[in-house]
């Protein structure tokens, strides 16, 4: 194993991009916009001839935030990826046949006098008196019509605080950003790379090879080069952990179809015999797939099943994707950093990928020495990696909970999934809410306490007690301000706008601006 950090006297002067790609060119828009171009030169090359694994349709709230950060104009990126928007997950059969829920994206209610809304919530519950969760969710209660709109200024009303994400198409994204970044700076090379050549003493990578024969060196390498992982995982030999013990599921069978009538404002999940199946609904076509597990499901049902679930023709003929769970040990290796799929991979079942991207460059660019000040003190390597472990293992608890927590008995999947050995972090997790209803809190990591909620109570998880400070609250002013708070998210969310019409009014792409493309959720 290399050292974890740089070794010699150089500063860094330069830093190379190895891929192009949602991963590539978000990393390039983020140095772009956060260390600007008095600190480095930025340099990517990518080969147009490798295609574009699109693990990134859709998305959660924080991709809006990583917009804001480089202040694009939320419309013209909706347009420009003809794009929709999205209040959270509908999930269908998981739990069991027939069943279905809904993971919105926000917090369930209100918190009351310092103790949370799900504590009152489960106490209510317990007694019987409280309707579906979904009821105080203004994101759950919109997506049931299909309605959507950006949050408002207006006090303390549920319209003031709206969270959402996007579906978008993830080639056309890359491109978008790829304008974004070369016009601040960013230089791009076209290239094949064919080898990587490492000081012999050091470890450290020195250059790349094209296959033009051309060589470019840098100071800082970041690994965009997807599942072939050049940097990190083959020429670094940075370890991979395999989690397909408990994320079984290893392929995935895209295929883009024609779009139907309205555009709803949120992905569909819905669990198959041998994985699940994905809707994402853009503007021009509906992405779909079928994430199943080889083990359990030959590719030739899997085809069959993913073109049976689609609503309209389809545009292309369904490709497929061979993947593996899991993360490399650490994510930066010496002068390399990897970024993307690179670094690991989750299937995209609470659409995680550009997160992971997006958590992944941003602890980067935070964590980045400061120019001239010699080489990075190895501490920095190690806190990187420390944040990317947590990202990724708490992203990895939260889907496996999906799986393991069903009641599809009799169908081989499903049954090893529910009886497989759990990591011991999610089992402490799931028996801490189900002996006290508390859920997961993290002030690092991607889900909040009320996404657990969503989906321990969704697929079937219901705890024993409640948190015992919602008992300090009178049963009757519990239950009247609950009501109340229920009855103003159903008349905000019953007066906005059809999700279709509010893109026709505000960002609405061009008709046949750019060619339909299959890519991955």
């Amino acid at each position: 194993m290399t050292d974890t950090h740089m070794t010699d006297n150089r500063n860094i002067r330069s830093i190379l991009i190895v891929g192009g790609g949602t991963a590539g060119w978000m990393t390039a828009a983020t140095f772009a916009r956060i260390l600007g171009p008095d600190y480095a030169k930025i340099t990517l090359v990518e080969s147009d001839e490798i295609g574009i694994i699109g693990v990134g349709e859709a998305t959660i709230p924080q991709m809006a935030t990583f917009n804001r950060m480089l202040g694009l104009d939320e419309d013209q990126f909706v347009r420009e990826t003809k794009g929709s928007f999205k209040l959270g997950i509908q999930f269908v059969n998981w739990g069991r046949i027939g069943h279905r829920y809904f993971h919105p994206f926000g917090r369930y209610g209100l918190d009351m006098k310092g103790v949370s809304f799900h504590a009152y919530y489960l106490r209510l519950r317990q007694l019987g008196e409280a309707p579906d969760v979904d009821a105080w969710s203004l994101q759950a209660m919109a997506a049931r019509d299909d309605k959507f709109m950006r949050g408002i200024d207006a006090g303390n009303s549920p319209l003031s605080d709206i969270a959402y994400a996007y579906h978008f198409d993830a080639g056309l994204y890359a491109e978008y950003l790829r304008g974004w970044a070369t016009r601040r700076g960013v230089r791009r090379i076209e290239g094949r790379i064919v080898d990587v050549a490492r000081n012999p003493e050091s470890g450290l990578v020195e250059s790349v090879a094209l296959q033009s024969g051309a060589a470019i060196t840098g100071d800082l390498f970041i690994d965009c080069s997807g599942f072939r992982s050049l940097l990190l995982g083959q020429s670094m030999g940075v370890a991979w952990h395999d989690w397909s013990a408990w994320l079984p599921c290893d392929r995935a069978m895209a295929v883009p179809c024609a779009s139907v009538a309205g555009i709803t404002p949120f992905t569909r999940s819905t669990a198959q015999a041998g994985g699940w199946t994905w809707r994402i609904p853009l503007q021009h076509r509906i992405g779909n797939g079928y994430v199943f597990s080889s083990s359990f499901c030959s590719e030739e049902q899997a085809h069959e099943t993913v073109l049976g679930a689609i609503d309209g023709a389809p545009l292309a003929d369904p490709r497929l994707l061979r993947f593996q769970a899991g993360r490399r040990a650490r994510g930066w290796e010496g002068n390399v950093v990897a970024i993307g799929l690179s670094s690991g991979f989750l299937e995209p079942l609470e659409s995680t990928s550009i997160f992971l991207i997006q958590a992944a460059v941003t602890d980067l660019a935070n964590l980045m020495p400061a120019p001239g000040g010699g080489p990075p003190d190895p501490r920095l390597a190690a806190e990187f990696n420390r944040l990317f472990a947590i990202h990724y293992d708490r992203t990895r608890d939260f889907l496996v909970l999906h799986y393991t927590a069903n009641a599809r008995h009799g169908e081989p999947l499903w049954d090893h999934v529910r009886n497989m050995a759990l990591p011991d972090s999610l089992a402490h997790k799931i028996a801490l809410f189900r002996s006290s209803g508390r859920a997961p809190d993290y002030k690092l990591g991607l889900f909040s306490r009320d996404s657990w909620l969503a989906v321990l109570m969704g697929q079937g998880i219901l705890p024993q007690a409640h948190d015992r400070l919602a008992d300090r609250a009178p049963l009757d002013e519990v239950a009247e301000r609950l009501a109340d708070l229920r009855e103003r998210i159903a008349t905000n969310a019953a007066a906005l706008p059809a999700h279709a019409e509010f893109i026709h009014g505000y960002c609405s792409a061009p008709r046949g601006s750019a060619d339909d493309k299959a890519v991955v959720a």
